[in-house]
C-alpha cells in the first residue's frame, strides 16, 4: 500500500493545498466536488504535485515539511514550470 502527499493548486485564490492519504483517486474526487471543507471555497482546484511513498509515516512527515516556509520554497521549485504554465 502507498501513502501519497499531494498538492492543490486553487484557481480562484492562486494559493496551495497541502495533504496526504492512502488513497488519491478518492481524495483528489472529494476536493474537486466541494466536500472537503478546506478546500469547498476555493473551487476550482488542479492536482500539480503528488509522491508516494510506502510508510504512512513518511507521507505525513512530508506533508508537515511542505507546509512550512522551507517546504514551501522547495515545493515551488520542484513545480516552477508547472507555476509558470498556470500563470501564463
Amino acid at each position: 500500500m502507498f501513502y501519497y502527499t499531494y498538492v492543490l493548486y486553487s484557481l480562484k485564490d492562486d494559493k496551495l493545498y497541502i495533504g496526504f492519504t492512502s488513497n488519491l483517486k478518492r481524495r483528489l474526487a472529494e476536493h474537486t466536488q466541494g466536500k472537503n471543507i478546506s478546500t469547498a471555497k476555493r473551487l476550482p482546484v488542479k492536482l500539480i504535485y503528488f509522491e508516494g511513498h510506502l510508510s504512512k509515516g513518511d507521507a505525513m512527515r512530508r506533508e508537515r515539511y511542505y507546509k512550512t516556509t522551507k517546504g514551501k520554497v522547495t515545493l515551488k521549485q520542484i513545480v516552477r514550470k508547472t507555476f509558470t504554465d498556470l500563470h501564463a
